[in-house]
């Protein structure tokens, strides 16, 4: 496993798992299983994934020591405000079953922000959280953030593969410090990106897939990856990327099939502002 060093001094792994959609209690506590086997410890959930609980769970299953795992969740947008998200996170701590959490983000840059990031920097120098950050961020929104935080953000995930790869705001967090966290890392199995042509002279090179080349690309350029899979074999092989090293050259080809067209959500469209706000949860 390789590490990336936040901005606060805290280790986090390149490679996460990602739980999203995964809302079976034993569905998920079994693939969260196989990827602890398979050598994962960054471990990726939200309040709004609603499996909070068979995350802790798993957690406690595993036998695997609480300190060697890096457990982040989410804070959902009816829950913003300074009040809210603090009653939200101890919520999530319970259904997790945990002391504190490693990181936690605001999923979404809707509500009360400003009153959120308090509430989160209280939590974090109770020791509650070790990390805090953010999520579907555009530049902007990050740049008030940064303009009101005390301590400042240590990640912002959002989606980004090759052929979304967010060029721009890598560029902005690169420079304020701040580590992209990749979503759909993937593309979410879009065959468009994994059956790409440029991707196959790499794959055979090394002896691996093309989403593993995708993965590796991930860590060399400075972001953390999330993939998710629910097929134990598929999960493996994801976390397979140690043993080569792609080129600079290789890399190159890689960053060359960017489109710069999500393949999901758009946070900055009003009418996904509207569909997620309009999302309250039993949580």
């Amino acid at each position: 496993m390789n590490y990336f060093i936040l901005n606060n001094g805290m280790k986090i792994p390149v490679l996460g798992f990602g739980v999203w959609n995964l809302k079976d209690t034993e569905q998920c506590k079994s693939i969260l299983n196989s990827a602890i086997q398979a050598g994962y410890r960054l471990i990726d959930t939200a309040s709004a994934y609603l499996n909070e609980t068979a995350v802790g769970e798993a957690i406690k299953e595993s036998g695997v020591k609480r300190y060697e795992l890096f457990v982040t969740s989410k804070l959902w947008v009816q829950d913003t405000g300074y009040e809210k998200t603090k009653e939200a996170f101890e919520r999530t701590l319970q259904r997790l079953g945990l002391d504190y959490l490693d990181m936690y983000l605001i999923h979404w840059p809707y509500g009360d922000i400003a009153g959120s990031w308090k509430a989160m920097e209280e939590l974090y120098h109770e020791g509650k959280i070790k990390a805090i950050g953010v999520s579907n961020f555009s530049i902007g929104e990050m740049q008030n953030l940064l303009e009101i935080a005390s301590v400042k953000p240590v990640v912002n995930q959002v989606e980004c593969h090759p052929l979304f790869q967010q060029k721009e705001l890598r560029a902005f967090l690169k420079e304020n410090e701040i580590y992209l966290d990749a979503w759909f890392p993937l593309g979410s199995g879009n065959k468009d990106l994994l059956e790409h042509p440029q991707l196959k002279p790499i794959a055979d090179k090394y002896g691996k897939e093309n989403a593993q080349i995708i993965l590796r690309w991930h860590m060399q350029e400075g972001a953390i990856a999330l993939p998710k899979s629910t097929k134990p074999e598929r999960i493996a092989s994801n976390f397979a990327i140690w043993d080569f090293e792609l080129t600079e050259q290789e890399m190159n080809v890689i960053r060359s099939i960017d489109t710069n067209k999500r393949l999901s959500n758009n946070p900055e469209d009003e009418e996904v502002k509207k569909k997620i706000t309009s999302w309250v949860l039993d949580i």
